[in-house]
């Protein structure tokens, strides 16, 4: 007698998602980051379209206001010649985001080829770009980066570059940590095995797998290069007037706190809130990123 052969249906396995799939989508479970990145893209809507979105021009004197309070003509008031508070602020917007992106994309430019180089060949010439890095590392970040401004001259664009210049060890650092623990995996002795040259090693098989953690980190230093932009152009090193600059709109507001304390409110609400989101969002960018943590 023969035996019936009962099949059960075979269950398809489940598609299996990207790694950036689930890195965005752990991203989107946490609530600081969203609000995080939010925050982050309003600001960056502003500094994209403030022509458009400014009810005034942001250097347009108005002799009949000055020092306004906040009203319905001027919702954040105006400031000691007439110009309205809210106009800068967006125009401002523009400077700071910048000047952030701008100069870490910088010093991602600096830092990644010579920490690449220093983890990957190792022996001397790590040593001596290590003591180098050390060397700027010792000196801290602000203190760095107003030096090279004051020696470049006061502008925005050498403000942008004195910040990715003292940026740039941080990413030297840990590109080279990362290296460093990248290039001892099997694949990497796979590809040395078929023939790969060490460029190429370096670029398409080391980079990549290093990157999230750079990305993190950059997003992170954003917020610090945006924190130094304020503070050069406070001491009259970044943007010069009449463009405004929240740190500059500081640096006029602190000769009217009594009188018209909204010049200072402000633009220090939006340095506040903007630091404060994208450290939100990099720290969101991590926890996705690692893939120990869990969903």
């Amino acid at each position: 007698m023969s035996e019936a052969v009962i099949s059960a249906p075979v269950a398809k396995p489940a598609t299996e998602q990207s790694p950036a799939r689930r890195a965005l989508r752990r991203l989107f479970r946490r609530k600081g980051a969203v609000f995080g990145l939010a925050v982050v893209l309003v600001f960056i809507g502003f500094a994209l379209l403030a022509e458009l979105i400014a009810p005034y021009d942001p250097i347009a004197a108005d002799w009949g206001a000055l020092r306004g309070e906040p009203t319905v003509e001027h919702l954040f008031g105006s400031d000691e010649l007439g110009r309205d508070v809210l106009s800068r602020v967006i125009h401002g917007a523009r400077a700071s985001l910048f000047a952030g992106v701008v100069s870490v994309l910088l010093a991602l430019l600096i830092g990644i080829p010579v920490g690449l180089l220093s983890g990957y060949a190792g022996g001397l010439v790590d040593g001596v770009i290590m003591r180098f890095t050390d060397a700027m590392l010792a000196v801290p970040f602000l203190i760095l980066a107003i030096a090279m401004a004051a020696f470049l001259g006061p502008s925005l664009t050498n403000a942008m570059i004195a910040i990715g210049i003292a940026a740039a060890p941080i990413f030297v650092r840990l590109t080279r940590a990362q290296v460093q623990a990248v290039k001892v995996e099997d694949y990497i002795e796979a590809a040395h095995a078929v023939g790969n040259s060490p460029l190429r090693i370096a670029f398409r098989h080391i980079l990549p797998n290093i990157w999230p953690a750079l990305m993190v980190q950059a997003t992170l230093t954003i917020a610090s290069a945006i924190i130094a932009e304020a503070s050069l152009s406070f001491l009259g090193l970044g943007q010069q007037p009449p463009e405004p600059s929240w740190g500059s709109m500081l640096n006029t507001a602190k000769d009217y706190m009594t009188d018209a304390p909204w010049m200072a409110v402000y633009p220090g609400l939006s340095i506040f809130l903007v630091v404060l989101c994208f450290n939100l969002l990099g720290d969101g960018l991590r926890d996705a990123f690692d893939p120990r943590h869990k969903e």
